[in-house]
């Protein structure tokens, strides 16, 4: 860290998403070193200066200043009802890189099939604001409990129905419990803090960190392949390469051969590869990429 102040303080969630957002720091450039007693980390960006907090509490503190810029999810903004700028989705969570949802789960044997029967029944769920939201928006009253987790183990003795985030539903499946509605999808956003964001050097700052977050979760599930190909082939060849543009192709030192590069998704390049090599490729070569701009 260097001596003068940082440009820029980064609020990083702890819990759940750390481990991922590190790998996602990591493959945008930045290298974050985390030692398990503190929440302060040393990054290797003289300009930032992060600590970690829960992502529930995040767009607070980014709202009053305490941080100029973080990561948490929209159910959190909407949850707290925090005032910031959203400068960026990033669709991505600890096992997967598919949105999330907020869903009203009951035990498969209820007899509650729709909002309407939630009617002075209580609903256990960590997400408090959200579902009072919802329950007004269908003119439903309802006792809603704040849930410190394992929500799923309090129906139905404990309560009528919970409020949870699911990504597959598989451990809803598993404790026995169907969902009824969905209250909100959600996913990770960048977020920064008004005043920040209106600073043009701290704006700069927050707008290059969020192009490179965006280009290394779009590199994530891509490769790229380069390959040399007979010339009177190419055109045969590209029409089997799907890419963001049309693949690049330089000349060779053989007149009758080109060199072709481009990019692709990595679970379809087992499938073009056998396809390549009957159409005449040789030298093929497949490479991870940690950031893809479109």
């Amino acid at each position: 860290m260097a001596q003068s102040s940082p440009l820029l303080r980064l609020g990083l969630p702890k819990g759940s998403l750390e481990e991922s957002t590190l790998r996602l720091f990591g493959m945008a450039g930045f290298q974050i070193q985390v030692s398990s007693r503190s929440y302060r980390p040393i990054m290797d960006d003289p300009e930032l200066d992060g600590r970690f907090v829960r992502a529930q509490e995040m767009s607070r503190y980014v709202e009053h200043g305490f941080f100029d810029c973080g990561l948490t999810g929209q159910d959190w903004i909407a949850e707290n009802g925090s005032d910031v700028v959203e400068v960026c989705d990033l669709v991505y969570s600890r096992a997967s890189t598919r949105r999330s949802r907020w869903v009203l789960a009951v035990p498969e044997d209820s007899d509650i099939e729709g909002v309407q029967d939630l009617q002075g029944r209580r609903i256990a769920t960590e997400v408090v604001h959200l579902t009072e939201q919802y329950l007004a928006r269908h003119d439903v009253q309802a006792e809603v409990e704040f849930s410190w987790g394992a929500t799923e183990v309090k129906v139905p003795h404990l309560v009528d129905a919970i409020v949870d985030l699911t990504e597959t539903g598989s451990s809803l499946r598993a404790n026995r419990l169907r969902i009824v509605d969905t209250l909100l999808e959600t996913n990770t956003k960048f977020i920064a803090n008004r005043a920040a964001w209106e600073d043009p050097a701290k704006r700069r700052k927050i707008e290059r960190i969020s192009l490179l977050l965006r280009a290394a979760l779009e590199a994530q599930n891509k490769v790229g392949l380069k390959l040399n190909a007979p010339r009177a082939a190419v055109e045969t060849i590209i029409s089997e390469l799907p890419s963001l543009r049309r693949p690049t192709v330089s000349p060779l030192s053989e007149d009758d051969w080109v060199a072709v590069e481009t990019v692709l998704d990595e679970k379809i390049v087992r499938e073009i590869i056998p396809v390549l090599r009957e159409h005449g490729a040789e030298g093929i070569i497949e490479y991870p990429l940690n950031k893809v701009i479109p």
